[in-house]
């Protein structure tokens, strides 16, 4: 925090009030919360309710704000008033002073950069902004670029085969290939849920003042607002068509909420893959290595951990919290407003910052990075048992079921054991059993 405060009254009051958390809320929701006072600025210029003069020293400090400038000026705690108006007025009273300064005369907190707005629509509406603003712009490449990481590794390892697995015992074959594509798909459908839900974030609350009537602005602020936003961040923005519900739910927040929540589901599912996978090297499944980033044991010399998933998987467990928490607070809206407004805001950027670091950290450190154990693949695959399903439909289940029993028993590979138990030759065999041929049946 820097000597000079550029906040007033209000501002000082909410630090005194609200010190249960000492956590400020992020960035990117200031960041947000600065265009939209830059747009409110614009419009109220545009209408005729503000003079020139005071609306473009509104936008131009609004917009440094917007740009990142000035952060340490916004010190209220996520756990505030439930409105977030703290927060509110702590902007007001931030680009107040900025303006005030660039005119040498008086700007009013509330008077003029609050003309025509409420804490009740301005919040709601920073918490539609930011969170679409960081998902178009930082979750969905972050995304892309994970899908495109294990695109190529699926692509490097297209004929390598291994022993497929179900509730962790083995199964039929399947090409690594196969495996990585279903995660592809994972996050391609995470990835369309998102933007399915993106259509409702654009749909702002802006307008609807203190309880959705639209008292003290003008009938046409909202929607141009709307408009001046989609110029400002190139994201296409439009004014809710019911203001009573963007006011008194966040149904739309609690729905994005669990589409992220979705997306941890699908990192942390890939992440216990990729542990599974490395573990070992000698008594676990060792199929794959990936980097060794720093020592793993304090005691154990030699021991490396697969951090990276391991991180990964802790913060979507995060994430997962955050969204029952928002679950929570979306129910909270007693007739005309939520109450649990910084929380969900907070929470929201916060999903999306892990999710989008741990979309990164898993592509460049370790799905990029890792090898496959081929000796180890091949060994374990050639003395799979499950191998005798194939022959199903010569021999029948419980005849299979033997041979797979024999196998087990006597640790003999399981073309050793069906040779012994069927009338089948040793190339006949092979050719039944060929795992290249287990993997695409339908080719």
């Amino acid at each position: 925090m820097s000597d000079q405060h550029l906040y007033q009254k209000q501002t000082s009051l909410a630090v005194e009030n609200f010190t249960i958390g000492n956590t400020p809320m992020p960035a990117t929701f200031i960041q947000a919360l600065g265009f939209v006072k830059a747009s409110c600025a614009q419009v109220n210029k545009e209408l005729g309710l503000l003079d020139d003069d005071v609306a473009e020293a509104i936008w131009e400090a609004a917009t440094a704000v917007g740009q990142g400038e000035y952060y340490d000026q916004f010190p209220v705690d996520v756990f505030q008033t439930g409105s977030g108006t703290s927060t509110n007025m702590n902007a007001n009273e931030v680009i107040a002073s900025l303006a005030s300064e660039a005119l040498s005369r008086a700007v009013h907190p509330n008077d003029d950069v609050n003309k025509g707005q409420s804490s009740n629509d301005i919040i709601p509406t920073t918490i539609h902004v930011s969170a679409l603003w960081q998902s178009t712009t930082v979750l969905l490449p972050a995304i892309d670029r994970l899908i495109t990481a294990i695109d190529e590794k699926a692509d490097t390892f297209a004929d390598v085969i291994k022993t497929g697995r179900t509730h962790l015992m083995d199964a039929m074959p399947i090409k690594l290939s196969q495996e990585l594509s279903g995660w592809q798909a994972q996050l391609y459908l995470a990835k369309n849920r998102l933007t399915d839900t993106h259509v409702r974030l654009s749909q702002l609350a802006i307008g609807g003042t203190a309880v959705g009537t639209g008292i003290n602005t003008h009938a046409e602020f909202g929607a141009r607002v709307a408009s001046c936003l989609t110029q400002q961040l190139g994201i296409t923005f439009t004014v809710t068509d019911n203001h009573f519900a963007a006011l008194s739910s966040q149904d739309t927040a609690v729905e994005f909420s669990g589409q992220l929540n979705t997306l941890a589901v699908a990192l942390m599912k890939i992440s216990n893959d990729l542990r599974w996978m490395n573990s070992g090297p000698l008594a676990g499944l060792g199929e794959i290595a990936l980097t060794k980033l720093q020592a793993g044991s304090s005691i154990m010399p030699g021991k490396v951990n697969p951090v990276i998933p391991e991180a990964v998987a802790m913060a979507c467990a995060q994430v997962m919290g955050l969204h029952t928490a928002n679950t929570l607070a979306g129910q909270s809206g007693n007739f005309q407003l939520n109450v649990m407004l910084p929380l969900i805001g907070f929470n929201l950027l916060t999903a999306i910052q892990l999710l989008s670091q741990s979309c990164d950290h898993l592509a460049s450190k370790a799905i990029s990075e890792m090898t496959v154990n081929q000796q180890q693949l091949k060994k374990v695959l050639a003395k799979n048992p499950i191998l005798v399903t194939a022959l199903n439909q010569h021999i029948g289940y419980e005849k299979g079921a033997e041979i797979a029993k024999e196998a087990y028993d006597s640790g003999e590979d399981i073309l050793t054991v069906a040779a012994k138990m069927t009338d089948f030759s040793e190339d006949e065999l092979k050719r039944i059993l060929d795992p290249a041929k287990l993997v695409s049946p339908a080719g």
